[in-house]
């Protein structure tokens, strides 16, 4: 069989949504990197010129044309590559998500997305109109089709009708959000498009964080018997090239022939194999990136951290060091009656082994003012949990404070099992800017923090703050066992009723003892309003609150 060697070139790169300029910019420079290297031809992620998602941004029409404008621009610089880039179409009063087809200074042809996710984080349905066409390309002897994101993930979609008209190489771009093993998700559905299909596949995703959303890479070409070729780094901003040999085209008809002089007289290629991360490292560099993208694109230089010498202060801080720099972190040791030496010694013992600042500001005087000028107001009812929220709402004021007086960004540190549960204060430890570690279960912090020993010269977080039994302080001998079931089961049931929508009985009959799923299911539901009013946290599971999960806080359902 004959066969065409193309030379194809995966930018896979880290977009700001709505900085139209410095993304243009970006891609213009890769654009001209693929060409010195000797592509044929270059791709980039979905919606690349603008960032994604870009949620209502769209309803603007000043974006919409700036973004059309940045296309035309990157035509215009461009040379006898071709290139693939991700952007907003508008026809009429439709806008769609497209991708043009690009090629000495012109645009040659644009596709337009034909299957719209309105599932989970997407809601492209909100935006964009449906394509209608499935586009076929020639160059030189081969036939290529191009679609975007979820048209791949379609067995009737796009790309079965491209590979019938003759295509044997498919440019997939893409924006698909991380979820822990999502990457095997994608390779394995990849692997059974190419061997059904017979083609080549080569597929772009975004890189880097935004908001609640983290973008992992892992792009990835295989060939047209389900084998990989070749696969970008996780979580990093690159440029990946493939020599590949595909068959000569069908003589089946194509909307577009590009005149392209194709010369085997090219740079020679190095590809190094990258490292297939495992489950736990992939969650550190996800929420790594996720913090180090949120903090830069947001312009906010240095982060603070209340440390009260437990695990999840400890992992949050020691994510922000690795993302951010040790120079760039603060924390705060805020001590009550109710807190022991140990806690101050084991904050103080991470801070030195993160060689970050960290300063004590003692709450009690602030403690026993507020309880004297409330006391007559309190007519002299027992100590409850106002008296324990209290203290926590007095150290947010505090990291508040330093925040405003130095434009510090307050990292909030409840993980998933507290915050589904309610077990945080609204107004307390909930006060910040962005909860790092907000969807990722207790018992994978734990996991987390031996992760980060395990990848170190010297132990980080101390061996005692992962041992001890987590506690809040908040009253005397106070222990997180006292309020919720032990996490192994508490993180179970949650997996159960939070991601998988299992009702009571559902998960009842999965052996879990009915009253402990009750309460759980009861915490969780009462719990929403606080969710609502919660910092934004990276998304690591497939699914979290508030971009994948959104239930009402006025509900009359039970279980």
């Amino acid at each position: 069989m004959n066969t065409q060697k193309l030379r194809i070139a995966i930018a896979q790169i880290n977009a700001k949504v709505g900085d139209i300029c410095a993304n243009t910019a970006k891609i213009k420079e890769f654009v001209k990197q693929a060409e010195k290297q000797g592509s044929d031809m270059v791709c980039f992620p979905e919606l690349a010129i603008c960032g994604y998602p870009p949620e209502d941004l769209l309803l603007k029409n000043k974006f919409i044309k700036a973004n059309i404008s940045a296309l035309k621009s990157i035509a215009k610089s461009s040379g006898d590559i071709v290139a693939i880039v991700g952007f907003v179409d508008k026809k009429g009063s439709n806008l769609y998500n497209a991708a043009a087809l690009i090629h000495n200074k012109k645009i040659k042809a644009v596709y337009h997305k034909a299957f719209l996710p309105n599932y989970g984080v997407f809601d492209e349905k909100r935006y964009f109109s449906a394509g209608k066409e499935s586009l076929v390309f020639k160059i030189a002897n081969v036939n290529f089709g191009v679609n975007i994101c979820e048209d791949i993930w379609r067995k009737d979609g796009p790309l079965s009708f491209q590979a019938k008209a003759g295509a044997g190489l498919i440019i997939n771009i893409n924006a698909s959000p991380y979820y822990m093993a999502k990457g095997k998700v994608r390779e394995n559905l990849l692997k059974k498009q190419a061997k059904l299909n017979k083609v080549f596949i080569v597929y772009n995703n975004l890189v880097g964080g935004q908001d609640e959303l983290v973008f992992d890479g892992q792009s990835i070409i295989i060939d047209n018997k389900g084998k990989v070729m070749l696969r970008a780094q996780s979580f990093v901003e690159e440029l990946r090239l493939m020599d590949l040999d595909v068959p000569y085209a069908k003589n089946k008809k194509q909307h577009l022939v590009i005149k392209k002089n194709i010369t085997n007289s090219k740079p020679d290629l190095k590809n190094p194999e990258k490292k297939i991360l495992n489950s736990t490292e992939e969650v550190y560099q996800a929420l790594t990136l996720g913090l180090r993208d949120y903090v830069k694109k947001n312009n906010f230089k240095k982060v603070i951290v209340g440390l009260s010498g437990g695990i999840d202060s400890s992992l949050a801080a020691a994510l922000a060091v690795d993302a951010l720099g040790a120079d760039n972190v603060r924390g705060v040791f805020m001590p009550s009656k109710y807190s022991s030496k140990l806690s101050r010694d084991d904050a103080y013992k991470l801070a030195k082994n993160l060689n970050i600042y960290i300063e004590t500001i003692p709450i009690n005087d602030i403690f026993d003012v507020y309880l004297s000028e409330l006391k007559k107001s309190f007519k002299k009812r027992a100590a409850d949990i106002t008296e324990e929220n209290l203290q926590a709402r007095i150290r947010g004021n505090i990291l508040m404070s330093l925040s405003n007086k130095f434009g510090y960004l307050v990292l909030t540190t409840g993980n998933k099992s507290e915050v589904s549960c309610g077990y945080c204060t609204l107004y307390g430890d909930m006060a910040g800017g962005f909860s790092i570690i907000k969807d990722v279960p207790k018992i994978l912090v734990y996991k987390l923090a031996r992760f980060r020993n395990k990848i170190s010269k010297a132990v980080v977080i101390p061996e005692s703050v992962i041992n001890k039994e987590p506690t809040a302080e908040l009253k005397p001998n106070q222990k997180d066992s006292d309020s919720l079931p032990r996490y192994e089961l508490l993180d179970a049931i949650l997996k159960k009723y939070v991601e998988e929508d299992k009702s009571l009985s559902e998960i009842t009959s999965l052996g879990f003892n009915a009253r402990v799923v009750s309460r759980v299911i009861s915490l969780v539901d009462k719990s929403e309003y606080k969710r609502r009013q919660s910092a934004p946290g990276i998304k690591i599971t497939p699914r979290a609150f508030g971009r994948d999960r959104r239930m009402p806080i006025t509900n009359g359902f039970k279980g």
